[in-house]
């Protein structure tokens, strides 16, 4: 049975884009599971009234969903647990480095310059060497040893993606390294962050298909090889459109004009926002 997840976070209003992402993930779902999860981990800038508005929108363009909602803000002790065990496996090290420190790092001419991948900058490992003993440590950035994680998976990193231009994909171990770096698992204050978050939600909801933009297709061998890391199921991925504006820039939750919530209030239907994203 196809089990599949609509991920918001609460922290603005729903836009088109957010609409075409739900309702091809429940059309995705027919005849099996939608679920709705809410990604709240950044407590500083999810909102309740942010939350409440994705339910009245959601509900608003006809979806509905089995209750209860999961809420990352909720499940901190079993991110924490993960933690747990990377940094005992010593796969985990603590980093100090500001976005300042990492840039001028990677600016080093050794370096060749900064680069970019699905975390941000991809880090130059000046941390690596920092002390691994000693219990987890609490309320610090964690970024992942991932040479040394990769030497923990054998063969390549492969998945199914079903979304624009569907087929199997791989990516050799090697490759995922120098494209990433070392990425954050625990970023401060959040106890988590996204990457390790979504993989462990979507195996504790028996996700069999991830459906999201095509802006996240760069993080996709990353939350692979975070699955085989942790011997969890790699899901298929559906990769879809993006919804842009006249100028060709991809919608945003500072883009208020194409809020859900602004549409019903000047009268549109659930219908006429189907056609505005083109179903």
């Amino acid at each position: 049975m196809r089990v599949t997840r609509f991920a918001p976070s609460p922290t603005g209003p729903l836009h088109l884009g957010h609409a075409f992402s739900a309702l091809t993930a429940h059309a995705r779902a027919e005849g099996g599971t939608f679920l709705l999860r809410i990604e709240d981990i950044d407590r500083q800038r999810s909102k309740p009234e942010w939350e409440r508005r994705i339910y009245d929108d959601l509900r608003w363009l006809g979806l509905e969903w089995p209750k209860p909602v999961m809420r990352q803000s909720e499940r901190i002790s079993d991110y924490r647990a993960v933690l747990e065990r990377l940094w005992a496996e010593g796969l985990l090290y603590p980093c100090s480095c500001n976005r300042r420190d990492i840039l001028e790092a990677a600016s080093a001419p050794q370096e060749g310059g900064p680069r970019f991948g699905p975390d941000g900058m991809i880090y130059p490992g000046t941390c690596r060497g920092h002390d691994r003993s000693g219990p987890l440590p609490e309320d610090m950035p964690l970024r992942l040893d991932l040479r040394q994680a990769m030497r923990r998976i054998d063969g390549r990193l492969r998945w199914t993606e079903t979304g624009t231009d569907p087929g199997q994909r791989e990516i050799d171990p090697a490759a995922l390294i120098e494209s990433v770096g070392d990425p954050v698992l625990a970023r401060r204050d959040m106890g988590t962050s996204y990457h390790l978050a979504v993989v462990i939600d979507d195996a504790d909801q028996g996700v069999t298909e991830v459906v999201r933009g095509r802006d996240l297709l760069e993080a996709t061998p990353l939350h692979v090889a975070l699955q085989r890391l942790m011997d969890l199921p790699v899901p298929d991925y559906h990769h879809h459109r993006l919804i842009r504006d006249e100028t060709g820039r991809r919608l945003a939750k500072r883009d208020d004009a194409r809020a859900i919530g602004l549409y019903r209030a000047e009268g549109a239907s659930p219908a006429d926002i189907r056609k505005m994203i083109g179903l």
